[in-house]
């Protein structure tokens, strides 16, 4: 929804952006068109003021200053040595670097410190006002003192790097003269920049004029980042709803970049917001979105007009832009101050190279070329003004954010044209699409109800194909199983009985016909067994065996199992016995089990019966009935007991395998049985959402434990 909000409003939203910007621009541009001060310069470090008022009209302290090289002199100091004749006799030229300066016939480089002072006269109006001094920003560490009192620092001053802390910072400070002349005496040291000294305009002034004209400054750099700022994150949001057009992203990034660097520049906007930020890493900011900008409105060119930028150019300045960057981030500023030309000769390249592209363009009629080529030369003058201001080759002040907030202005326009102009067309093609799916929906109501009825009539017959597909894969899976269960298990039978039968038929040892007879008989009927067991084995195994299960109170089951086989057991010469763990009439506190009492009765038949086969004739087997509390949820617990011969630990996990059977060397007891039973009880307990185990130390018998889980009456 906020998508289609901001596509249907972006061009009223970027009127009103433009319109306040534009508005705003003229204002701030109007109040602050002051008419300028007369020019009045120094001459061997003295100001004549006297003929003029600056309480209404603020000069700038420009011309000869007294210059104290790799002195740092208070005004103390400086009275000591004029009482001692020591006058200074050098001079320099304010504003402006010390940076070749020539002193004892070498020109000073931009590292050192130095005090310079100005004695400055005032007129008989000017003397009892209370007046202000503008500071600039002072490369890079200064004291002031007007009149030997201390009111202004920023950083440390020092005599060398280690004792030197750097800070940009503009002021506004205020003072009464008290009589008809000033002193200023200034100490600056620089070891961190290519420049160093006073090399911007410092104002005198009334201090309610300064004061209100610093103000509007301020107010208008606010005005032009804020507005850098806003456009920028704009762009950026338009981006991200329309991907599609990566125009919007790099010219948002341009005009972010920019509206970053207006705020290291100026009026220092950036310091005042952050005061303790470092120097260092403030400069390398200002430095790389300077690098930066010439290859990123490269890139937004490049998505404007796309055919007009060579492969060679793009590479280059992919390359260029890289190692400047490089450069700066790992250099000091001392070394990357000093390649401010050549990064400026970069921005300038790139803007030149795009111009007489857009001049082609324009030449071609595309659109938007000739609007952006216009404010392209504006943008591209008050950035070279730029450099040669910060260079102290051009007079005109910091221009660059007006320019570029005309060339961004501009280029909303573009930006907006374009953006409409898509939304738009989408508005239309969607509707048209709309249009045309309303009459093909018209047309074809009855045939999607015909599909529909079909495709239903399909579902509902794939649904039996697949069903029956599965069944007749179980019922494949499970006679596969069973032809090589039965090749397996009834080979070796099969093959005695067929020797017997030769045998007899040869009459190889008459006497002992009715002996072979009576194997193979049996042998016949417990190959019939066999296979029978085998056959439910493998139904168990493939799922084709249907469990009818319902809630059943455990110890009553176990009851009715023990009445049931209690004489086949003692039959068989053993003792059978059944524990619950609680009496007759706590039967009742037993919980229920879900469960198919037909096969579960024939699981634990199979696991009463193999332990039948295994118990000596008077042993006991114990059937048992308890609740294990220590699992989580609880479990029904039923166990089966032997007194025989036990089962070896190691072969406990072999015991449930199909065909395992296990005959102990050391007894004389023959043993008769397929190996299924316990396999068939383990399938049986599975499909319960249990599990059988064992336990036995070999010796001493053997316990069998089926688990199951309870059944809850409530929860059902």
């Amino acid at each position: 929804m906020f998508r289609d909000i901001l596509r249907v409003s972006s061009r009223t939203i970027l009127l009103h952006i433009i319109f306040v910007v534009v508005i705003g621009l003229v204002i701030s541009y109007a109040v602050m068109s002051a008419p300028d001060s007369p020019p009045v310069k120094s001459e061997q470090g003295i100001l004549d003021l006297t003929q003029g008022r600056i309480r209404t009209n603020p000069v700038q302290l420009e011309g000869e200053w007294t210059f104290y090289w790799h002195q740092l002199l208070s005004p103390e100091d400086i009275r000591s040595l004029m009482e001692m004749g020591g006058q200074s006799d050098r001079y320099i030229n304010i504003p402006g670097s010390w940076l070749g300066y020539r002193l004892d016939g070498q020109e000073l480089t931009g590292e050192g410190f130095a005090t310079f002072r100005l004695l400055i006269k005032l007129s008989e109006q000017d003397r009892n006002e209370r007046l202000a001094l503008r500071l600039p920003t002072i490369f890079h560490a200064y004291k002031l003192w007007v009149n030997g009192e201390l009111l202004a620092e920023a950083g440390r001053v020092g005599q060398d790097k280690s004792n030197m802390t750097p800070q940009l910072a503009t002021k506004l400070v205020f003072f009464q003269p008290e009589s008809d002349t000033v002193e200023l005496v200034m100490q600056v040291s620089n070891f961190y920049h290519n420049r160093g000294g006073i090399t911007k305009e410092i104002e005198l002034g009334g201090s309610n004029v300064l004061t209100v004209q610093t103000k509007l400054k301020v107010a208008t750099d606010m005005f032009v980042t804020a507005s850098l700022l806003v456009i920028g994150l704009y762009n950026l949001m338009l981006f991200l709803l329309r991907r599609q057009d990566r125009a919007p992203l790099y010219f948002g990034l341009f005009t972010l970049l920019f509206g970053i660097r207006s705020m290291l520049n100026g009026e220092l906007m950036f310091t005042q917001f952050f005061p303790d930020f470092p120097w260092e890493l403030q400069f390398k900011m200002e430095y790389l979105t300077l690098c930066l900008g010439g290859y990123v409105i490269t890139k937004y060119y490049e998505c404007i007009f796309p055919n007009y930028v060579s492969r060679w150019f793009r590479l280059g300045s992919r390359i260029v832009t890289g190692l400047l960057c490089l450069v700066v981030v790992i250099t000091p500023a001392l070394i990357y101050t000093k390649m401010l030309m050549l990064i400026g000769a970069v921005v300038v390249l790139h803007m030149a190279y795009l111009m007489v592209g857009l001049a082609k363009a324009a030449m071609q009629h595309m659109e938007g070329a000739l609007i952006f080529l216009l404010v392209s030369v504006v943008a591209l003058v008050t950035v070279i003004n730029d450099f040669l201001y910060f260079n102290e080759w051009s007079p005109i002040g910091n221009t660059s954010p007006a320019g570029l907030l005309i060339f961004t202005i501009a280029q909303l326009i573009l930006l907006s044209s374009r953006f409409t102009r898509a939304a738009t067309n989408e508005v239309r093609i969607a509707h048209e699409l709309q249009e045309a799916n309303d009459r093909l929906t018209d047309m074809n109501t009855n045939l999607e109800q015909l599909v529909k009825e079909r495709t239903h009539a399909l579902s509902a017959a794939h649904e039996d194909l697949r069903k029956s597909y599965e069944q007749l894969l179980r019922s494949e899976h499970g006679r596969k199983k069973l032809l090589a269960y039965i090749t397996h298990d009834l080979r070796l039978p099969l093959s005695s009985m067929l020797g017997y039968v030769e045998a007899v038929k040869d009459m190889v040892k008459p006497e002992r016909n009715e002996q072979y007879l009576k194997y193979i008989r049996d042998n016949t009927i417990r190959i019939n067994h066999m296979i029978g067991e085998l056959s439910f084995l493998s139904h168990l195994e493939t799922g084709q065996v249907e469990y009818h299960m319902e809630p059943v109170h455990a110890a009553d089951f176990l009851h009715r199992f023990f009445e049931q086989y209690e004489l086949v057991v003692l039959d068989a010469g053993l003792d059978f016995t059944l524990d619950i763990g609680r009496g007759e009439d706590q039967r009742a506190d037993f919980p229920h089990i879900e469960i198919d009492e037909q096969r579960l009765e024939q699981a634990l038949f199979n696991l009463v019966s193999n332990a039948m086969k295994f118990t000596s004739t008077g042993g006991i087997i114990r059937l048992a009935l308890a609740v294990d509390e220590t699992e989580d949820p609880s479990n029904v617990l039923i166990s089966v007991q032997d007194s025989g011969m036990g089962i070896p630990p190691d072969q406990l996990e072999q015991i449930f395998d199909r065909n395992y059977r296990y005959d102990r060397p050391s007894t004389d007891m023959k043993v008769e049985g397929s190996g299924l039973g316990l396999a068939i009880c383990r399938e049986i307990v599975q499909a319960h959402g249990g599990s059988v185990h064992a336990d036995s130390d070999g010796e001493t018998g053997s316990i069998f434990y089926i688990s199951l889980p309870l059944y809850s009456i409530a929860g059902r």
